[in-house]
């Protein structure tokens, strides 16, 4: 099977299939000079994370990176893999359930103009009916592109992303209700005297730190419904391999927390273009029983969020009590579906009535959605 196939040209835009994997590891500085220009790109977009994925969950035959190229220069690239779904043939996103954000990375440059052509491409191309991306966020690509969509483009809500302004937990504090913010000075007070340390991870450490931090993840949730993707030795393959990329080009940060010089939490955020996202951690039980975790983590994010200049700390997907707590701006992701032909459309009704079900289960037996939840 050939790695790559030459598409129409559109008044100067062309678009290439990439199919196999050799493909695209040759694809890191071209790829990295296309996110430094898209605004809309975050850190699950990178190549430091699609292509550690890749390499750990990818499946010979599936690969499917449509790269859109304008005078040589690389300016568009949609990361997908092709699945059967309910009997058609699905795009989705590279990265799966492992990515808090999913979008195609699209030159700022290129406008709407290059989004047409982008779209002209993309439907010229055979042996796909749906495009299904699970979380887009607002300003995404994607979602622009489904505003101009050629055919039938369907959205449904998806997960709730907390934030908090990009500010020092004191500027915080002050917006939160009395009482609230009483309760986090003490725990802040009792932080200090405890005298946690907290240490930056460089990068020739970040794979040794991921590993503690999903040792630490697994005894922070033991007998309390651990996701159990966490517990797989492909996903440290994975996190390690992404997190030491990030890391090393600053789209992330790893923290190490100690106590009398011993190790009990781990953190790991991604940096963005205009945010910062929190996005796993593990913590020892003896340090769980004597602070407030979630300010420990936040302190230290938000101060990174300050000194970076980003606009918002986010929690990233879902709005349990210990982040809704913090009286955080929801935001919600949207799940994007691009088709053509009548079994998309049969695809979009069948995820409707799926995302329905789900609602009701979460209304009338959360405790069953959130064992079902961590289960899958």
């Amino acid at each position: 099977m050939r790695a790559a196939r030459q598409g129409t040209s559109r008044a100067g835009l062309t678009l290439r299939l990439v199919r196999e994997g050799t493909e695209l590891a040759a694809l890191s500085a071209e790829w990295a000079d296309l996110y430094a220009r898209s605004s809309a790109a975050t850190p699950f977009q990178s190549y430091g994370w699609l292509s550690s994925w890749w390499r750990v969950y990818g499946a010979p035959g599936r690969l499917r990176v449509f790269l859109a190229h304008r005078d040589g220069r690389l300016v568009a690239a949609a990361p997908l893999r092709l699945e059967h779904r309910l009997g058609c043939r699905v795009l989705t996103p590279l990265g799966g359930g492992q990515s808090d954000f999913t979008d195609i990375v699209v030159d700022d440059s290129e406008g709407d103009a290059g989004l047409r052509e982008l779209r002209a491409g993309l439907l010229a191309q055979p042996g796909w009916d749906v495009i299904d991306l699970p979380e887009a966020r607002p300003g995404s690509a994607i979602r622009r592109l489904a505003e101009i969509w050629d055919g039938r483009a369907w959205t449904l809500p998806a997960s709730t992303c907390l934030q908090l302004p990009g500010q020092p937990i004191e500027q915080v504090l002050a917006g939160l209700q009395s009482r609230r913010a009483q309760h986090v000075r003490a725990a802040l007070r009792k932080l200090d005297a405890l005298n946690v340390s907290v240490t930056a991870v460089e990068a020739d450490r970040v794979r040794a730190s991921t590993a503690e931090l999903l040792r630490l993840h697994t005894m922070q949730w033991k007998s309390r419904g651990i996701n159990a993707q966490h517990t797989q030795p492909r996903f440290l393959d994975h996190l390690a391999g992404a997190a030491q990329a990030l890391v090393a080009q600053n789209h992330g940060a790893l923290w190490e927390y100690r106590v009398d010089g011993r190790l009990l939490a781990c953190d790991f955020a991604v940096i963005g273009k205009d945010f910062v996202g929190g996005y796993l951690y593990g913590v020892h039980p003896d340090l769980r029983a004597r602070v407030d975790l979630v300010t420990m983590l936040l302190r230290t994010n938000l101060e990174l969020t300050h000194r970076l200049g980003k606009p918002v700390l986010s929690m990233l997907r879902g709005a349990e009590p210990h982040k809704a707590r913090w009286e955080a701006e929801a935001v919600v992701n949207r799940r994007v579906m691009l088709g053509r032909g009548s079994r998309a459309a049969a695809y979009a009704a069948l995820a409707g009535v799926s995302k329905t079900g789900k609602e009701l289960l979460k209304r009338r037996c959360p405790r069953l959605a959130a064992k079902v939840s961590a289960w899958r």
